[in-house]
């Protein structure tokens, strides 16, 4: 294919178009079986989408160890093979402690952990925190790494565990729901009433690149939002527009979700 195709995507997203892209006409056309890291939602989305320019040449599946995962594996095959038969090589670690402190620590706590022993973010799936450890899924090449380095979690020190994929205890999304009314469903101004920012200070995260919705990287602050999208804002966290209507006085009446 021509190169034209990459202007579609965002400039930050290109390089992982182009990467994936190849993953694609290697599978459909040098006959290649690739499993990927773990993709976020939008880097699935890029891949699917890809994959359907190939009219079926590569087949493709996701796995993220378990069927609500928000972060997955692509398995991209020759047309002939049924990435249903390959393994996605995903592993659980189980990480526990007999410290009272465990119960205190959040999923940023286990996430700097890992990337502290210089794990890839893109090696580590969904994290599955409760309070008496955490289950976390990772990719099976650096599974025995962690098992043997993983032995402290913020100031915790902790033991670990591999698990096969059907003894890990997935734990519901957790959201902090808030109401908000709104004179429009700006992203600037749902942001500024979220983090409890003004508005110039809500569109400077934004305008710097560090915002994203539904996973794409988002610039313009007047970008409007709709029910069901979810707004990463890099220093603040992760909200979901649970619902949106309009009231008798013009005014939007918004749901929100906070992730904790």
């Amino acid at each position: 294919m021509g190169r034209e195709w990459l202007s579609h995507f965002h400039p930050d997203e290109r390089g992982f178009a182009d990467k994936a892209e190849e993953w694609i006409e290697r599978a459909a056309l040098a006959h290649t079986v690739k499993v990927t890291d773990f993709l976020d939602p939008r880097q699935a989305e890029i891949v699917q989408s890809l994959a359907n320019r190939y009219g079926g040449q590569a087949a493709l599946r996701f796995d993220g160890g378990y069927p609500e995962a928000e972060r997955k594996r692509a398995i991209l095959t020759p047309d002939y093979r049924d990435p249903e038969n390959e393994d996605p090589g995903i592993a659980v670690l189980a990480v526990s402690s007999g410290d009272d402190r465990l119960s205190g620590l959040d999923h940023g706590d286990y996430m700097g952990a890992l990337l502290g022993l210089g794990v890839k973010r893109e090696k580590v799936g969904d994290f599955q925190v409760r309070p008496d450890g955490c289950h976390v899924l990772v990719a099976s090449e650096i599974a025995d790494f962690l098992n043997l380095q993983l032995r402290q979690v913020s100031r915790v020190h902790v033991l670990t565990e591999l698990l096969p994929l059907d003894r890990l205890i997935a734990v519901p999304a957790v959201l902090e729901e808030m109401t908000l009314s709104v004179a429009s469903m700006r992203l600037d101004g749902i942001v500024s009433d979220v983090c409890r920012l003004s508005r110039a200070k809500a569109q400077q995260p934004i305008q710097a690149g560090r915002c994203r919705v539904n996973w794409k990287p988002e610039e313009d602050p007047s970008t409007p939002l709709k029910a069901g999208d979810t707004v990463s804002l890099q220093g603040f966290g992760r909200f979901r527009i649970l619902s949106a209507e309009l009231t008798k006085k013009e005014r939007y009446r918004v749901r929100v979700g906070r992730f904790v």
